[in-house]
């Protein structure tokens, strides 16, 4: 059975479905026998905690912290963030970030993107959740960094009763404290559970369906103001999507973000480090890029760079063995060979959304040459470039082309 046979006949999940459906319907009965009118203030009150608690684990810890890496946390806001996560019963760090990465690699692809929206409103905001996956490209995505994390791998072993204990037993302990354990269990367990998961789900269906594109109309993402206040600030998806390693929501003061105030308040205090931001000029040529589209109909005409780059005499022409030269003088230096060019992207390591470890992969290699070695036989990151590993945005090709040293004379032999 071929990958898109397998998406189109998958088998049903039936342990997930079942929790799934169960705690919905406890949720509904506890809202039946024990309304909102009968609990006091302080269950009302832990039932908002719970939910935005949770709800921090997932958009600052799931998302902006492990699955992009916008910023670095000591290992006590990590610890936090994770047990935060587990409250919010979406898998644990790892299995979330891999399949958030893949969704990010292949957006809207029906086959490849988890909860893809090309597949219908209904399947990507919680119809993927009752079928068995088959991630048939999950061998691709990066999880280097995942693994090397000592919180990562503790709560991944431990998720199910770090889940169970964090979601459903301890708002009863709180709530014992001015005796409504029970009030407690069904809205701040139950119910605020139920709200985390559509919240987040949201974000993978409305954020998909309805709201802005000022920043990229290349897939399907959206902002929508709604969806912030409902998920803590993650809203302005198509902003996400445009800048996934950009630890905020939006670039603007007034976009609803409190997990980027949180981030930003951790930052300050010198629990976290390292934010990474967008760049200006790629925000100002983006938000150009779509008002042009907008206001015109079409996109505006993008120069001929390599042709301005010949008549200001900087472009250069490489043979293989110049390229092998350069590196022997520069060996600190990170090339790869992309579209016909030597791309130097040591300044770009650290801003890559799927790390620096995923463009040292692809990169050339001295010690790349064949078994006669009268050869060189570089890696040839084209074919990870133009979507066998992700599908780059505009902005991405953008910048892969700021950073070309020079074109190369001959199509070098692609190593695997």
């Amino acid at each position: 059975m071929n990958d898109s046979e397998s998406a189109n006949h998958p088998q049903i999940w039936w342990s997930n479905s079942i929790f799934f459906v169960a705690v919905h319907l406890a949720a509904l009965a506890g809202i039946y026998w024990i309304p909102l009118t009968l609990v006091s203030w302080k269950t009302i009150a832990l039932t908002y905690a719970m939910w935005q608690l949770a709800e921090f684990g997932i958009t600052i810890g799931y998302h902006r912290l492990w699955s992009h890496r916008a910023f670095r946390a000591t290992a006590g806001v990590r610890l936090i963030l994770a047990v935060l996560g587990s409250a919010g019963f979406q898998g644990s760090i790892k299995w979330w970030c891999l399949r958030h990465r893949l969704h990010h690699r292949f957006t809207d692809d029906p086959v490849h993107d988890p909860y893809a929206a090309t597949r219908g409103l209904l399947y990507s905001h919680m119809g993927w959740i009752f079928f068995k996956p088959t991630y048939t490209r999950m061998e691709l995505v990066d999880r280097e960094d995942l693994d090397r994390d000592p919180v990562v791998r503790f709560q991944h072993k431990y998720y199910i009763p770090l889940a169970l204990f964090f979601g459903f037993a301890v708002p009863p302990l709180i709530g014992a404290l001015w005796h409504d354990a029970l009030g407690a269990f069904v809205w701040a367990g139950l119910v605020s559970r139920v709200a985390v998961w559509h919240c987040t789900f949201f974000v993978n269906s409305l954020a998909h369906w309805d709201g802005l594109q000022p920043f990229s109309d290349e897939d399907t993402s959206r902002g929508n103001f709604l969806l912030a206040v409902m998920t803590s600030g993650e809203g302005n998806h198509n902003f996400q999507h445009a800048f996934p390693h950009d630890y905020r929501s939006g670039p603007w003061l007034a976009t609803w973000d409190p997990s980027k105030w949180v981030i930003f308040a951790l930052y300050k205090l010198g629990f976290v480090t390292g934010l990474r931001q967008a760049r200006e000029v790629d925000l100002k040529e983006a938000m150009a890029y779509m008002n042009h589209k907008h206001v015109h109909g079409v996109p505006p005409t993008d120069d001929d760079e390599e042709h301005n780059l010949q008549s200001e005499g900087k472009l250069q022409t490489w043979t293989l063995e110049e390229t092998k030269l350069y590196l022997k003088e520069h060996p600190h230096r990170c090339l790869v060979l992309l579209r016909g060019w030597v791309v130097d992207v040591t300044t770009y390591l650290g801003e890559h959304p799927g790390g620096a470890s995923l463009l040292r992969k692809y990169a050339v290699s001295l010690k790349d040459e064949d078994s006669e070695g009268d050869q060189q036989n570089y890696r040839d990151a084209s074919w990870a470039f133009d979507g066998g590993l992700n599908n780059h945005s505009r902005a991405a090709v953008k910048r892969m082309k700021e950073l070309r040293l020079a074109k190369i004379e001959t199509q070098p032999v692609v190593v695997s």
